[in-house]
């Protein structure tokens, strides 16, 4: 007689192999970040986009350069452009305030009627329902331009930081049947949250099995040398990184003191040789999100 208390069930598809890649394949999602917030932030997407290694790409919806993006959007739907949920505005000097309308959102206002400068001021000044309320109309506002979100994240990780506010996350994913960006296993165990990506999970929501938190710090970091690093350490499984995009014009440099990075990051993810050579070498596989989308809403329509 041959026992069988032995057997061990197997283990459930990674996300690569859902997604229809081997486990052992290196799956890559370049996002970049902050679509909208200006004229030259538009341009730089685009062509990285178009030319460039860029995948995907989130849009700051209540900015004031949102029209362009969204109508390029709008009329390429081939490309992927998710929401980048925007309950702050950190520039001194370029500031912009709720879609909700202040009076539905009183909390996330400051004196002068913009969204605070910082996540901290979020916290103290405002609440989760506040929140949800101007993430909502953010997304109704660009599904109204004619934008099919691919997914969501959050600009300067304010629904990421705190747990209430990961509920408002939450609640828009699964309203919106939209996958989201998610910080690794081992950033979330680092901050206490060891069971956030588990939480999601449950609710439908799939996610990235890595995501690049580590940011360039100040303006003396080789950006080249930095992501050719990442790029060529990157983990079997889908990762997601994420850029600033822009090009050094008077424009980028009156609103922010990081625009030599950004600038830097547009030529390194558009024209340089190297880093494509790294992605062709390592055997890269880049995706966008939208198949990321799509398997979820197929997976939820199967009650999986």
């Amino acid at each position: 007689m041959i026992s069988v208390c032995g057997i061990v069930a197997a283990e459930a598809p990674s996300l690569a192999e859902r997604l229809g890649y081997q486990s052992t394949d290196k799956v890559l999602i370049i996002n970049g970040d902050d679509a909208g917030m200006c004229h030259t932030a538009n341009q730089a997407t685009i062509a990285c986009l178009e030319t460039g290694l860029m995948t995907s790409a989130t849009l700051m919806v209540p900015c004031p350069w949102f029209p362009e993006a969204a109508s390029y959007a709008r009329e390429h739907p081939e490309r992927d452009f998710g929401v980048h949920l925007c309950h702050t505005a950190e520039w001194k000097c370029y500031r912009w305030g709720p879609v909700a309308g202040r009076e539905r959102v009183p909390g996330l206002v400051d004196n002068d009627g913009y969204l605070w400068a910082s996540v901290e001021q979020v916290y103290a000044k405002s609440n989760p329902e506040e929140a949800f309320e101007e993430g909502r109309a953010q997304i109704k506002k660009a599904v109204s331009a004619g934008v099919d979100p691919t997914h969501l994240d959050s600009h300067m990780g304010t629904l990421q930081y705190d747990a209430r506010y990961m509920e408002v996350y939450l609640r828009l994913a699964v309203e919106l049947d939209l996958p989201v960006r998610m910080a690794s296993q081992a950033t979330l165990e680092k901050f206490n949250q060891p069971g956030l990506r588990a939480k999601f999970a449950a609710s439908g929501i799939l996610f990235p099995d890595y995501f690049v938190y580590d940011e360039l710090p100040g303006e003396s970091r080789d950006v080249k040398a930095f992501w050719l690093k990442i790029l060529k350490n990157l983990k079997p499984g889908v990762t997601e990184l994420y850029i600033h995009a822009g090009r050094p014009t008077e424009e980028l440099q009156a609103i922010t003191g990081s625009w030599r990075t950004r600038s830097a990051e547009f030529e390194t993810f558009t024209t340089e040789p190297e880093v494509r050579q790294v992605v062709d070498t390592e055997k890269i596989i880049r995706i966008g999100y939208r198949p990321v989308r799509d398997l979820q809403r197929k997976l939820r329509k199967k009650g999986l």
